[in-house]
């Protein structure tokens, strides 16, 4: 598909030729305009982060809007002289915790530290090992009875999208990107539409529900802990409302709480070697 003048060279049929697009949309979407140092050293204890009153994580955010959260992602957040570095504690724009954090190694938390974890479009930009690895360490930083707020795009929607012959939801999806102004209107093929799920933005791999509770299984979270929920719908009213509503069309919500002392405690997982990046950046 040739490319409109106010994108030139954008090719929605090159997923790999995009793949520098999207990695400038990324740089836009990361910078800010202060960055203070809060801490050197990133505070790790359940009573270290208590005491600058953090609760939880989000991930895969440069900035969250709990008040009580620390943002973090793989790319760093930047302004005109300065770029977050692995290690401290910055605040953003005098507002957003943020700590910069590659989720393909252990997580610098200890055990127990936090009551909760959201994670909006992340899992599926990492191998499935990874996705296992991290998800474990989630669990062990996640104090006994805390919870795990995760969403990512539902393969069963985009399959359903296929077969809908009023091609509603690939058109709601269209608009979506259109507004956000996210290259040019897209191809409005049903193939096209079902492919690019699973080849742009860096994706690794797609997830239905059976998927999503797969990979929370072999981390260690009991079958019985995990929910499905609705969009800015769940357990805790403040963690559901970090939902964004432009996702909210071909998202699927997934609940789980860590079990108490017993079994699992102490799980631990080795990350695979190679290559286990976070690629690409979700819309």
């Amino acid at each position: 598909m040739a490319a409109e003048p106010s994108f030139p060279g954008w090719n929605w049929e090159d997923p790999e030729g995009l793949s520098a697009r999207m990695e400038e949309f990324t740089g836009t979407i990361a910078r800010c305009t202060r960055i203070e140092t809060v801490a050197e050293r990133l505070p790790r204890t359940a009573d270290e982060l208590s005491a600058i009153g953090v609760t939880g994580i989000e991930f895969a955010a440069f900035t969250t809007r709990h008040p009580n959260g620390i943002g973090t992602d793989l790319v760093g957040v930047h302004n005109e002289t300065t770029e977050t570095e692995f290690g401290p504690l910055y605040r953003i724009d005098d507002q957003s915790l943020y700590t910069r954090l590659d989720i393909s190694r252990p997580l610098p938390f200890a055990d127990r530290s936090v009551d909760w974890v959201y994670a909006e479009h992340l899992i599926e930009h990492i191998a499935l090992p990874v996705a296992v690895g991290w998800l474990t360490e989630v669990r062990r930083i996640l104090r006994p009875g805390g919870l795990l707020r995760l969403t990512t795009p539902d393969l069963a929607r985009y399959l359903e999208g296929y077969l809908d012959e009023r091609d509603s939801f690939f058109k709601r999806h269209r608009r979506r990107l259109r507004m956000m102004r996210v290259g040019p209107p897209m191809p409005e093929r049903k193939a096209f539409m079902l492919n690019q799920i699973f080849y742009h933005y860096g994706h690794r791999w797609i997830y239905d529900e059976a998927e999503l509770r797969h990979v929370l299984g072999r981390a260690g979270f009991a079958a019985e802990s995990i929910e499905r929920r609705a969009f800015q719908q769940g357990a805790r009213a403040d963690i559901a409302d970090l939902d964004t509503v432009f996702r909210s069309d071909e998202t699927i919500y997934l609940e789980a709480v860590n079990t108490p002392p017993g079994e699992t405690d102490g799980q631990s997982f080795d990350f695979p070697a190679g290559d286990n990046s976070v690629t690409g950046r979700e819309v």
